[in-house]
């Protein structure tokens, strides 16, 4: 914990000197050294190169798709998702609480009610001026954040900027505090057997969260309760191979990233993977991963019934149980799984009991 000063006018004094001190540090991790959240150090910006928008996500979402190519970004503790595109067929429910984007490239689910902030920020860097919009939750962690790229309408960014201008250019976020989690049952109080029973009944695999909740289960309770037929641990340096695999084979594939408040969607192949370090990487022109590998704690194969056959992933999970990503083969609802993706899937031995 750094001993810079970090209330009111004197965080971005702070920030400055430690980013003095540390050129190449990011804003996320400069805010965990001074004791804040990555928001409270976005709204030290204000006045200086950032300006904070009104949180009418309804309009702000769909008027994204007037910047053009965009890169979207969304992250957990363990693994950053970039997917360059274009924000198109932005559905927001109707009592503004849930939000899809489906497109070929951007492919979003939002979970809009711990929304909270938002912030447009224009910021110097070695590589040019970089523009994002940036979204923050009640707790001022990054929820989801977007990119001007160099194929982007440049033109529309002030425009945008000047309409959702949010009157109060207020540096207080009125944050909350984390929700405490959900008490884990121990696995002696799940009734097992009707678990594997509704997992085996599932036509969709969008019920699995209901079948989780209906049994009080949480996921990794409910993988290792399952049964080896529907769920099997790997070893979890085994993640990386099935990527490698994939591309070797060129079998589209989807990579499911998400937090608490969004979930990020890349559809399609892979092909140049990298190592940096103890990071796992994809670096292909429109879609970007970054993952820790060394936090990747439990790693299941899963497989689950729907009215279009077993549908298999592999989910990666951290220490705290957190999921950090899942794939899956490329599909569209009423077609059946890829045999080639299958195949890659069911390839690697499970872990002994």
């Amino acid at each position: 914990m750094s001993d810079l000063p970090v209330a009111g006018e004197g965080l971005y004094a702070a920030w400055q000197n430690l980013r003095a001190e540390q050129p190449h540090l990011r804003a996320r991790d400069a805010a965990a050294q001074l004791g804040v959240s990555e928001g409270e150090l976005t709204a030290s910006r204000l006045a200086v190169d950032a300006v904070r928008l009104r949180a009418d996500w309804a309009a702000l979402l769909p008027a994204l798709g007037e910047l053009g190519q965009v890169m979207a970004l969304t992250r957990n503790e363990s693994c950053v998702h970039e997917r360059k595109g274009v924000y198109r067929e932005v559905t927001i429910a109707g009592n503004g609480q849930m939000g899809l984007v489906v497109s070929p490239d951007i492919d979003l689910r939002l979970f809009l009610s711990g929304w909270a902030s938002a912030f447009a920020v224009v910021e110097q860097t070695p590589r040019g001026v970089l523009r994002s919009v940036q979204v923050f939750d009640h707790q001022g962690a990054a929820v989801h954040k977007v990119y001007l790229t160099d194929h982007s309408e440049l033109a529309a960014w002030e425009p945008l900027v000047a309409g959702f201008r949010d009157e109060q250019q207020s540096a207080e976020l009125a944050l909350k505090p984390m929700p405490e989690p959900a008490a884990v049952q121990p696995d002696e109080a799940i009734d097992g057997e009707s678990l594997r029973a509704g997992w085996a009944a599932l036509k969709d695999t969008h019920h699995f969260f209901a079948l989780l909740k209906n049994h009080g289960a949480n996921r990794t309770q409910a993988l290792r309760l399952a049964g080896r037929g529907w769920a099997e641990p790997l070893a979890p340096d085994a993640l990386p191979g099935l990527f490698e695999r994939a591309a070797a084979a060129e079998v589209p594939i989807m990579v499911f990233v998400g937090n608490r408040h969004c979930i990020q969607i890349h559809t399609g192949p892979v092909s140049n993977l990298k190592w940096m370090d103890t990071w796992f990487n994809v670096l292909d022109p429109q879609f970007n991963l970054h993952l820790k590998a060394n936090d990747v704690h439990t790693l299941w194969r899963v497989r689950k019934p729907s009215a279009d056959g077993v549908i298999t992933s592999w989910e990666a999970f951290d220490a705290n149980g957190e999921l950090i990503l899942q794939l899956f083969g490329a599909r569209k609802p009423g077609v059946p799984e890829r045999d080639d993706w299958r195949r890659l899937a069911e390839q690697t031995p499970a872990l002994s009991a």
